[in-house]
């Protein structure tokens, strides 16, 4: 029987590893090329053979999804697989009726085709949607774990930006190796908090690989998610991160629905920061689509390293990249600090911006007047140091998750913004862990 033609529609993530889990190894299929978005100067690449396997020695290319028609037909594709995430419904159906134009079928691979199982236990965070809080929610996981005496090591969800044949197995324990490794601003953002507080994480492209080599030094793994995806990993127990600033987006959104249908328990978090109607809204859609879920109510309250930098100063914003972009927030921790601290004016960056920080802007025009903290590579760092260094403004937040200031110059006052999970209530992510036997 032929190979059927598989074209992966993917943004250098959750593509890979459906290829690596799914395809690599079987002969029921020809993988025939991936598609990219989401991420700049992701395409053009081949994904390398010795990541491919036997089936694959000259490896498979890497197009622009904006070419998808075109390859259908160009490369005969029998079948295209979707794998990316943080998109709505709408849009993975757009993509699906285009295939479907084309005469072809259009695919989804579920949790069962695509997990990998580890011998330890494994705790997933996920979310919604970008920037709904996994990060700070991941930290309390790691400390409750540690405090309960148990080695942790983290492995976050893919960001393989550079050589995927180098970027194979990635380990991160010191700053040395963020920059061994060439990371991105993307990259450190999500790394450098859990090296900074004296942990091990792990990354790169081959996700059974990888497992692997933490299971060696681990008594538990954290899946640290990335966007809304559901975990590369079968979970002992799965949080997942519901946004109350983003009221519905946890019932229109790709496959952030799926992960909160997969949570124990639905960590609902910035209650804080949020209108009460829309924190209501979001626990009873928690509860109408997974009514067995635990629900923890959690707070993620800032705090500022220098606020006089921010009092009554005009003030440019830099905020989580992602978030901004995809994720589509209108405003992160730093303008909250901003806010709340009394700022005379947050100044709008779009006068200033330079090359790729402005190609970015014109791609997310809703944006506003927050910069996004984009260095996906050397040059767009170059551009994001030279947009700050150029805007005309008093002083800078730093709302990203990273001291910024380690990796590019910035020539004016700086403060940064720090962010904690904080829980209200009974519910905690301990008495969850406990529940679930993970720690006694």
């Amino acid at each position: 029987m032929a190979r059927k033609n598989v074209l992966i529609m993917g943004a250098a993530g959750r593509d890979f590893h459906n290829f690596n889990v799914f395809f690599r190894n079987n002969r029921s299929y020809n993988v025939v090329a991936f598609t990219a978005t989401q991420i700049p100067n992701i395409e053009g690449r081949t994904y390398p053979r010795q990541l491919s396997g036997k089936l694959y020695p000259k490896g498979i290319k890497i197009y622009e999804e904006k070419y998808l028609e075109k390859l259908i037909k160009d490369l005969r594709v029998d079948e295209v697989v979707f794998s990316y995430s943080d998109v709505p419904f709408d849009y993975v159906m757009a993509k699906a009726s285009v295939v479907n134009a084309a005469g072809i079928s259009f695919r989804l691979l579920g949790a069962a085709e695509t997990q990998v199982k580890s011998k330890k236990p494994v705790v997933a965070v996920l979310a919604v949607r970008t920037g709904a809080g996994k990060s700070q929610t991941s930290r309390k996981i790691v400390k409750v774990l540690t405090e309960a005496g148990k080695k942790v090591v983290a492995i976050r969800h893919p960001m393989p930006y550079g050589d995927l044949a180098k970027q194979k197995v990635q380990r991160f324990a010191t700053y040395a190796d963020l920059t061994k490794h060439k990371c991105t601003i993307e990259e450190i953002e999500e790394y450098e908090p859990h090296v900074a507080r004296g942990g091990v994480i792990y990354a790169g492209v081959d996700y059974e690989a990888i497992l692997r080599e933490a299971e060696k030094e681990a008594d538990v793994i954290l899946w640290d998610g990335g966007n809304n995806d559901f975990s590369f990993y079968k979970a002992d127990v799965t949080f997942t991160v519901v946004d109350p600033h983003r009221p519905g987006h946890e019932l229109y959104y790709y496959p952030g629905n799926t992960s909160l249908r997969m949570a124990d328990a639905a960590v609902i978090n910035k209650i804080d920061s949020a209108d009460n109607d829309d924190i209501l809204e979001v626990i009873e859609n928690t509860k109408l689509i997974n009514p067995d879920a635990t629900i923890i109510e959690a707070a993620s309250p800032i705090t500022v390293d220098k606020p006089e930098i921010i009092r009554g100063k005009r003030v440019l914003v830099v905020e989580d990249g992602p978030t901004l972009t995809h994720g589509e927030m209108k405003y992160g921790a730093g303008t909250i600090a901003a806010q709340k601290l009394g700022a005379k004016e947050i100044v709008d960056p779009r006068p200033y911006t330079v090359k790729t920080i402005s190609d970015t802007f014109k791609k997310y025009p809703n944006i506003g007047v927050l910069l996004p903290a984009m260095g996906y590579g050397p040059a767009q760092m170059k551009d994001l140091e030279v947009t700050i260094n150029k805007t005309d403004c008093d002083s800078v937040v730093i709302g990203t998750p990273i001291d910024l200031s380690r990796y590019i110059k910035i020539n004016k006052p700086y403060t940064r913004v720090n962010y904690e999970l904080q829980e209200i209530g009974q519910n905690t992510i301990e008495s969850v862990l406990r529940e679930k036997k993970i720690i006694k």
